[in-house]
């Protein structure tokens, strides 16, 4: 494999993608906060599948963590991230430092509705004003033909639509299938906090909401599931659960029975919040 080639700067991303656009080329991104993992190489393989180059961008963006979160601790390892995005073929690797991202007098943000709504934004007001901002900045620097974001984070992934649709950029987005351990885990960076014991009781996140979505397909009252799926996960060790909702999969409204869903799930593990969800599938 031929090893990424790495920018750190807008200039020399911009530089990259002319000339790869002047030969022809499609070019696809994978944006990522970087620590990367089985999940981040699957959307990498996506894209390469989808497009000629691909650029992955590695960045903790620090406008979409709140003053209380882990931005200080989250996981960097930029040497191993580029051994990974070698043997996965990767084409470039962007790794901006914060002040190339938002440079002194920065003072623009992206406040996308609809889908933003509940779920995620009532725990974390501000974390998708911060993910607009930066995917959007992304875009605008690198223009890709698509890119690729996973379902693991589906919320995120209908409010990145949702921008694109709204500010008609012209990037095709592609929702990738949550990459699981053998035990049905999905794959995050935050994973790495976990110790075994730890594990054991996460890997029951998931084990939890595919039986409550079966019990919503089938019929079941969804204030009475999803407040025994919650009281399952406290029971199984988990420290609490911020929310268990069903909600319709393309737009996040609250689900009915005759469209699709999805059920989607945050709750902490320790002093580790974890979010999944699953498809309910509607009989």
């Amino acid at each position: 494999m031929n090893e990424p080639i790495v920018v750190d700067s807008v200039t020399a991303l911009r530089t990259q993608v002319r000339d790869w656009r002047q030969a022809g080329l499609r070019v696809a991104m994978v944006p990522t906060m970087g620590a990367l993992h089985d999940g981040h190489i699957s959307l990498v393989r996506i894209a390469l599948e989808r497009a000629e180059r691909c650029v992955v961008s590695i960045f903790v963006n620090p406008t979409q963590f709140a003053p209380t979160e882990d931005l200080d601790k989250y996981p960097r390892q930029l040497a191993r991230d580029l051994d990974r995005l070698r043997d996965a073929g990767a084409h470039l690797a962007f790794t901006p430092g914060v002040t190339e991202m938002y440079p002194a007098g920065f003072a623009t943000k992206i406040s996308v509705g609809g889908p933003s709504g509940g779920l995620e934004t009532d725990f974390r007001p501000s974390f998708f004003d911060g993910v607009a901002t930066v995917v959007a900045k992304l875009f605008v620097q690198a223009a890709p033909d698509c890119a690729v974001f996973g379902e693991k984070d589906y919320q995120q992934l209908c409010v990145v639509r949702q921008l694109c649709r709204d500010l008609d950029l012209p990037v095709e987005i592609i929702g990738a299938p949550t990459v699981r351990d053998a035990h049905g885990l999905a794959m995050s960076s935050r994973n790495a906090y976990l110790g075994e014991a730890e594990l054991e009781i996460a890997r029951k996140l998931n084990a939890v909401l595919r039986q409550t979505a079966a019990r919503l397909a089938a019929g079941a009252d969804e204030t009475g599931v999803t407040s025994a799926a919650m009281e399952a996960l406290v029971q199984a060790g988990f420290r609490k659960v911020d929310y268990i909702a069903a909600r319709e999969a393309a737009t996040l409204a609250p689900w009915r029975r005759d469209r699709d869903g999805r059920l989607l799930a945050a709750a902490w593990l320790g002093t580790t919040r974890l979010i999944d969800n699953v498809e309910i599938r509607s009989a």
